[in-house]
């Protein structure tokens, strides 16, 4: 009858400038569609070059290698009979744009620009490409010679178009354009646009899934139609993590959906549905039929080729399901860890090496990379041959088989309890305990001598000899004598890192894995070049409440019962002298704020975009019930007054996987000055002006 269609969405694990790879994996997407019966398949958003290319986009090999690969799309046997929608980089007239190339039996269908680029918080795509400001407009593209050579065409349609074919018709969106306030679905579906697709290169945040998933079905529930969103997935070569959930929607219901986070290269979803159900869905909407009747119809491209199959009455039809949504602290345990797996087998090392304090922060680093080793093992469980391939080159075994978790921890992770004379014997015992429950291979070493060496050679040179506060020291020599201790710790950390697998008898170096969390880093309570300075960072961008949430989820779910003691335990850097063998310095105190605070300052500083007096005058509404408004102007100035001090700490921050919105990350994400007037007077005084006010106001009460 011709009514049934099967369609195709993709989610990749490209790599930025991985043309080969990249090449490969769209080859392999493409003929799994096949297979399972698509005749349209749509991958992510540039995914020839990669996504996050940066300013690679500006040179023409970027450009050229494209082209190269896109020949290569068009001539193999694999992209017959089936329409092909990849994306890439061009030059249109010497202006750079954001494309889709569709095509169908080596011809070339359409190039579609992209019409709305993003370019908030990660994303700078105006600084690459320019936005298609011709709405409903098309131009003649001439092809470059590599693929005039492949198709016969000389020119092809560029431009704000959509595709008609023999049974339906279907209209393109790009990422950014689905959650821009005037999507091009809105009108496409009125002028008749059955099928919309969206190409994406949308990055994981915490609790971000289900505002994706509510764009796409409510992009179809006023309107009628079939969507389809591909996404790229993995790490590409940053600081983000892409995190698939390809997804394919009906009248305002899913259909099908895609994993959010999996070692899979390659993940491709199909599903077959029935245009009636669009068209009997559309009929009844009289809003939208009179709407239909004044718009201004796109150009359509004719496509001589059909969707759906002449007899498909017995046809198997997908049917609504309900979106199955990961816990925050299932993205925690999962994101980071597929990240990290990604960077691992691409950098070609041999593993990780963390400091492990016995701590919060370092103890959940250290279940993530234990989630990593949950992940590569079910994978090869479930016959995944790239990831086996992978973890043998990684542990130098062309025999090796990770079946258990422990076991492979053992050979790609060690963890290093580096103990002081102002460590505590809790904190050792904690780091044993939980290095022997996942497996790691453990170290115990003591920093003592090298402390003691380094202050020597002050003393001999200076002829003074700092002490800590404890001891009649000033806050000067004290807070000296424990970035003394963290920065020793960060040079032991790569010496071990480096060498520890040579005294092993075993190939390759380590990664040096850093364990500070968004909210420290925030406030700058951390070391300018300690451990925090590592390789890699994957839990930089989250808070230490969704942590200690993290954590209780280890104890549940990996049975890692030496957490109970850290979650237990007041955090601490143990940098000062203990008193009668017990801490005496706690986060909290010296930060001279809580967590829980933090977190609030870090969400209005970067989500609200307040200043000084602006998170002043919330706070003053949300604490109202137990703080005055002094109190909250004193928090407020402490907390900006230490933020400004500390923003330079930024400027060296360890790559971080990016997981929240409020990251101080000033690589491109949170771009702010890194010297700063420290005292905010003029702002300072705007706030205590507020405080008069407001307290001779309650004298008149």
């Amino acid at each position: 009858m011709g009514r049934v269609v099967s369609v195709a969405a993709c989610a990749l694990n490209q790599w930025a400038l991985d043309f080969e790879g990249n090449a490969e994996r769209i080859l392999r997407s493409i003929s799994i569609a096949k297979s399972k019966g698509a005749r349209y398949r749509l991958g992510p958003e540039l995914e020839i070059c990669g996504y996050g290319c940066a300013d690679h986009y500006y040179e023409s090999d970027t450009l050229l290698h494209s082209f190269q690969v896109l020949a290569k799309l068009l001539e193999s046997p694999a992209t017959q009979d089936i329409i092909c929608d990849v994306g890439m980089p061009l030059m249109h007239r010497n202006v750079r744009y954001n494309c889709r190339v569709i095509f169908l039996n080596k011809k070339i269908l359409l190039i579609r620009p992209k019409l709305s680029l993003a370019n908030t918080g990660n994303y700078r795509e105006l600084r690459w490409f320019t936005p298609w400001n011709k709405a409903r407009h098309v131009e003649e593209y001439l092809l470059p010679r590599i693929i005039q050579e492949v198709t016969g065409q000389d020119t092809v349609p560029f431009g704000d178009a959509v595709l008609a074919t023999k049974d339906t018709c279907l209209g393109t969106e790009i990422c950014e354009e689905l959650w821009a306030p005037n999507s091009p679905h809105i009108e496409m579906g009125l002028d008749g646009v059955e099928i919309f697709t969206n190409s994406s290169g949308s990055h994981h945040v915490l609790r971000k899934a289900h505002t994706r998933v509510d764009l796409v079905n409510s992009a179809t529930a006023k309107n009628g139609g079939i969507y389809i969103l591909s996404n790229q997935k993995g790490c590409d070569g940053d600081r983000l993590y892409y995190d698939g959930c390809a997804m394919i929607s009906m009248n305002g219901e899913i259909v099908a959906q895609g994993s959010q986070f999996s070692l899979d290269d390659v993940e491709v979803l199909v599903a077959t549905l029935d245009l009636e159900d669009v068209r009997s869905y559309r009929a009844e909407i009289s809003s939208r039929n009179l709407a239909a009747s004044k718009v201004n119809p796109f150009p359509r491209i004719k496509v001589n080729f059909a969707l759906s199959y002449s007899d498909d009455l017995a046809v198997p039809i997908c049917v609504p399901i309900q979106w199955k949504h990961h816990s925050p602290e299932e993205e925690i345990c999962l994101g980071p860890a597929c990240w990290l797996w990604d960077y691992l087998r691409r950098s070609k090392q041999a593993g990780f090496l963390l400091p492990l304090s016995g701590g919060i922060d370092s103890s959940a680093t250290a279940c993530i990379v234990y989630s990593m080793c949950h992940q590569v093992c079910l994978a090869v469980k479930n016959g995944n041959a790239e990831v086996l391939a992978d973890a043998r080159k990684i542990v130098h075994d062309e025999t090796y088989i990770p079946e258990d978790p422990r076991e492979f921890c053992k050979l790609v992770f060690t963890t290093c309890y580096m103990a002081s004379e102002n460590s505590s014997q809790d904190t050792r015992n904690r780091a044993k305990l939980l290095a022997e429950q996942i497996g790691s291979y453990h170290i115990n070493l003591n920093i003592d001598a090298a402390v003691k060496a380094i202050v020597g050679i002050f003393s001999m040179v200076t002829g003074r000899t700092p002490c800590f506060s404890v001891y009649g020291g000033s806050s000067r020599e004290n807070l000296a004598l424990q970035n003394v201790q963290a920065r020793v710790r960060m040079v032991l950390a790569y010496l071990f890192a480096q060498l520890t697998l040579w005294t092993r008898g075993m190939p390759g170096g380590l990664l040096v894995l850093g364990s500070a969390n968004v909210d420290e880093s925030l406030r700058g309570y951390f070391t300018k070049y300690d451990c925090s300075s590592a390789d890699i960072n994957p839990i930089g961008g989250i808070s230490k409440t969704d942590l200690k949430n993290f954590i209780q989820y280890c104890i549940e779910n990996f049975h890692l019962t030496a957490l109970r003691s850290i979650m237990a335990a007041p955090p601490t850097a143990e940098l000062e002298p203990l008193v009668d063998g017990q801490v005496s310095q706690t986060d909290e105190a010296d930060m001279g704020m809580t967590y829980a605070e933090l977190s609030i300052y870090g969400k209005l500083r970067k989500i609200a975009k307040a200043g000084p007096y602006s998170m002043f005058y919330k706070l003053i509404n949300l604490w109202k019930e137990i703080c005055t408004p002094r109190e909250v102007a004193s928090k407020v100035k402490h907390f900006f007054r230490m933020y400004s001090v500390n923003r330079h700490k930024m400027t060296t921050l360890t790559p971080s996987y990016h997981a929240e919105n409020y990251s101080p990350d000033d690589n491109r994400f949170d771009l702010r000055p890194f010297l700063y007037n420290t005292t905010w007077s003029w702002q300072f005084r705007c706030i205590d002006n507020q405080v008069n006010i407001l307290s001779f106001s309650d004298v008149l009460i």
